[in-house]
């Protein structure tokens, strides 16, 4: 991947704590902390900085979507020190000192966490997943907990616009219906971690059985990011109190909008038409006891 500005690079540094190591952690802190000085070191400078070895520096760089550390290097030299206007917050909701400052907080990091996340969406790949997505014959849509609500959200709309769609909540359903999939088919998955185990087996699943599968998730170095055939990165930080919520959930559904309404784009009029007669089926008057109003005779 690369850093087109300062921010977003720094934004998809900050998303990255949460799910790091410990040792990782402390990786990721020095190149927020002085990203102009971390770009100067060499992999064996910055293992020792950090306390850490050259292997988990390596396995960082990875993490956040590049191919190595010399990549990452490149990256934080181009980007450069943030200017004034553009530094990210720090500190936490949870922390702020009344609903005031909540209030801004929160609003503060949903916007840090979508603007992020648009600068640094691969358009290449977001194509490549609408492709798989619009030529499929079947879409399975699967999430856990908050990435489950995602997932829904997505199935709604795309059957909606007339897709086959089967929407999995479970981490035995997706198990289940992975083995069920093919080579016509397309397994969207949704997991802010990219970690979570049965969701990680079941893609591999499918795509073992020649399946499609886009990942959505806040890392492409994830066990899903890797697993996957087209992996999308919703940059979005996430705190003790805002575990898989806030800032992330906005900065995926960001990303899951653009997949949908590219989708729409390819389907075209065939898209039009399944959701006029959606809208009409919801809006025509129904009799008392919930069924259709009889034909007149």
């Amino acid at each position: 991947m690369t850093a087109p500005d300062p921010a977003a690079l720094r934004a998809h540094l900050l998303a990255a704590v949460p799910a790091a190591t410990a040792s990782g952690a402390r990786v990721l802190t020095a190149l927020l902390e002085d990203p102009v000085a971390a770009a100067q070191l060499t992999v064996t400078d910055l293992a020792g900085r950090t306390g850490t070895s050259e292997a988990t520096v390596v396995r960082t760089a990875r993490s956040l979507g590049f191919a190595g550390y010399p990549q990452l290097r490149l990256a934080l030299a181009a980007a450069g020190p943030a200017p004034a206007p553009a530094a990210l917050l720090t500190e936490s909701p949870e922390d702020a000192p009344d609903l005031a400052g909540v209030v801004a907080t929160l609003t503060a990091l949903e916007s840090e966490a979508l603007h992020a996340t648009a600068r640094t969406l691969d358009l290449t790949a977001l194509g490549a997943a609408a492709d798989a997505v619009h030529g499929a014959r079947a879409v399975d849509c699967w999430g856990i907990g908050a990435s489950g609500l995602l997932a829904a959200d997505f199935d709604h709309k795309a059957v909606r616009a007339g897709l086959l769609t089967r929407l999995r909540t479970e981490g035995h359903a997706a198990l289940v219906s992975s083995e069920t999939l093919g080579p016509d088919d397309t397994a969207l998955v949704v997991s802010h971690s990219g970690r979570t185990p049965d969701v990680v087996a079941a893609a591999g699943r499918a795509r073992d059985r020649g399946a499609v599968v886009v990942a959505v998730t806040s890392s492409a170095g994830s066990p899903l990011g890797e697993t996957a055939d087209h992996v999308l990165v919703a940059t979005g930080r996430e705190t003790a109190y805002r575990a898989g919520a806030m800032a992330s959930r906005a900065a995926t559904a960001l990303v899951l909008d653009c997949l949908y309404v590219a989708v729409v784009q390819r389907l075209g009029d065939r898209a039009g038409d399944a959701l006029q007669r959606t809208y009409r089926a919801v809006e025509e008057p129904r009799s008392v006891d919930g069924g259709r109003p009889r034909r007149r005779r």
